[in-house]
């Protein structure tokens, strides 16, 4: 864009305003998740998730019924488009698995990122803190979501554990213990799947996923104590890509 004096978004070319338009939602996501921040915190644990989800309905409402106006398409008062309600079942559990693929996409965007600027190191260290925040907010709404009691126990893990956004793109296998125990395994992780098919090593993920599945599991009920069974850079199972246990604290004496 040139130098040339603006006295409003009408002064603009047309690529510019596709442009400003795709800026406009960097920007709405940047002040929501500043926002986000801001209020976890100074909001207790407890509280902040219900909260989040009452201010994400609001703005994703207004966001929508906007965006519908102006791009026309219908959407009722929760800002859901009507093709998405016309949808089937089938076509709902397909669009709900390509939006668990644009984080998986946009996780891996920000990995590759970090590492093309740095090393495998630092970029490791910022997915692991981002899996630290991350999993226990997944973990908190999905309770909300499936109405689960705080202190909810193995049972209420394994619940919640199908959804899981990784869950939406891999395959978990779930085992009952004689014990009482809940061991998940992957069996089929699309990063892993796509590191063998580019004939690369496994991604040594144990450190992310030893904050990924402590923290999830905690956020639902702090007596849980997670193990993990085996994870690249260990040697990997015959039909598993990595496994934990979950038990109960008081399972340990």
């Amino acid at each position: 864009m040139d130098q040339r004096p603006i006295a409003g978004v009408e002064d603009l070319e047309h690529q510019e305003l596709v442009d400003l338009f795709l800026e406009m939602l960097h920007r709405s996501w940047m002040h929501y998740g500043l926002w986000f921040q801001a209020a976890q915190a100074q909001t207790e644990a407890d509280r902040f998730p219900a909260a989040e989800r009452r201010v994400f309905a609001q703005t994703m409402a207004n966001v929508m019924a906007r965006l519908g106006k102006v791009l026309g398409f219908a959407v009722d008062a929760r800002g859901v488009p009507q093709r998405v309600k016309d949808m089937s079942q089938p076509e709902l559990c397909q669009a709900v698995r390509a939006l668990a693929v644009n984080w998986y996409v946009g996780d891996g965007i920000w990995f590759q990122e970090l590492e093309g600027l740095y090393d495998m190191d630092l970029a490791k260290r910022a997915n692991d803190s981002v899996w630290a925040r991350y999993a226990p907010y997944e973990a908190r709404h999905i309770a909300l979501f499936l109405g689960l009691p705080p202190q909810c126990g193995l049972q209420g893990l394994r619940a919640a554990l199908p959804l899981r956004s990784a869950a939406l793109i891999n395959t978990y296998a779930y085992q009952w213990s004689q014990d009482g125990s809940l061991v998940l395994k992957i069996v089929e992780c699309r990063i892993q799947t796509a590191r063998r098919r580019k004939g690369l090593p496994p991604y040594p993920c144990r450190s992310a996923g030893m904050v990924e599945h402590v923290f999830f599991a905690r956020a639902l009920d702090a007596r849980i104590v997670t193990q993990c069974l085996g994870c690249p850079p260990d040697e990997q199972g015959q039909d598993w890509c990595c496994a934990w246990r979950f038990s109960l604290e008081q399972d340990q004496a």
